[in-house]
């Protein structure tokens, strides 16, 4: 019950990590990979493990007439180089600025090219992608709780699960803008991989604890529907963490030991699962409460309406 009794200051945090999100994304945009707005990607590799700094590197591209370009460090001997789509002569001439020293050579370990009509193909189909997801999410929700009609009906409780799932997108929405600002992180594919797990997976422990509200309404443990949803939230609250937790180790320990290459990804999905598991425990269960108190206030108000001899009076003249 500590959750439902202090609904209000759990419900806030999470207003406010929404609003700090949406001012991040506002201020600072988000910064599209080539995935989406088409150009090439270079991998290089210092092999003998002398790095130089990024602002040397940078100087020999801006020298090499490419000052378009984003070179972002990875792993400890290379780096991640992406700038505007590059044809064989250009690509052959980036080759050869980077390798103007002959003592400390890189080694080109990839090179892709994607063009911007692919890339904006991309982007729909990414937008297509979390839309179907939130629609369908809402239908399965709508469906399996349709016997659910009080107190609170079951299309509530879709629209209480797509208002706690909106919480999991911004925030690691908002993350991408700030690591795109101060250390030139982009959003690719990945990252919509990684948002639609999210939400698969926040889904999944809302629809837990939801699950169990029902169940416990059917036994009717209490004729208080803020009981019966905390005593829920007690039920299912450690399998949640639990699960939550095998997850979270799994990303910090492809954090630590995975590739640079998907370095980002793990972190922005590590966010995505615990704000998920937040929004589940402390947003989705809370808001049923408030849902259900607005509605016994709406029809108490309705009731002392109809009741008033004024208003009884008012409406005899209207008629």
């Amino acid at each position: 019950m500590f959750i439902i009794k202090y609904k209000k200051i759990f419900l806030g945090f999470a207003v406010l990590l929404v609003v700090l999100s949406a001012a991040a994304v506002w201020a600072f945009g988000i910064r599209a990979g080539i995935d989406f707005t088409g150009g090439s990607l270079i991998e290089i590799e210092y092999a003998k493990g002398l790095r130089p700094d990024v602002v040397v590197v940078k100087g020999q591209l801006d020298k090499g007439g490419f000052k378009d370009a984003v070179v972002q460090p990875i792993g400890e001997k290379g780096f991640m180089i992406r700038l505007r789509s590059l044809d064989e002569k250009d690509h052959a001439a980036i080759v050869s600025v980077l390798g103007s020293d002959p003592i400390n050579q890189p080694v080109e370990k990839q090179f892709n090219s994607i063009g911007p009509v692919v890339g904006s193909e991309l982007r729909a189909k990414a937008w297509v992608s979390v839309l179907s997801v939130l629609f369908a999410i809402v239908l399965y929700i709508a469906f399996a709780f349709r016997k659910v009609s009080t107190p609170v009906s079951s299309s509530r409780y879709g629209l209480i699960a797509v208002i706690a799932l909106a919480h999991d997108v911004v925030v690691p929405i908002g993350l991408l803008a700030v690591l795109g600002h101060f250390m030139n992180v982009e959003a690719d594919v990945l990252f919509i991989t990684a948002l639609l797990t999210i939400l698969g997976f926040s889904v999944h422990d809302t629809i837990v604890v939801f699950d169990r509200v029902r169940e416990n309404l059917k036994l009717k443990i209490s004729p208080d529907f803020g009981e019966v949803v905390g005593r829920s939230i007690n039920q299912t609250m450690a399998r949640s963490i639990n699960t939550s937790l095998t997850v979270v180790l799994v990303l910090s320990a492809l954090l630590v030991f995975g590739p640079a290459s998907t370095y980002y990804f793990s972190f922005i999905l590590l966010i995505g699962i615990i704000s998920g598991t937040y929004s589940s425990i402390f947003i989705a269960s809370p808001l049923l409460v408030v849902v259900e108190e607005y509605q016994k206030k709406h029809a108490k108000a309705v009731r002392s309406g109809s009741s008033d001899p004024a208003a009884r009076q008012g409406k005899k003249k209207h008629k």
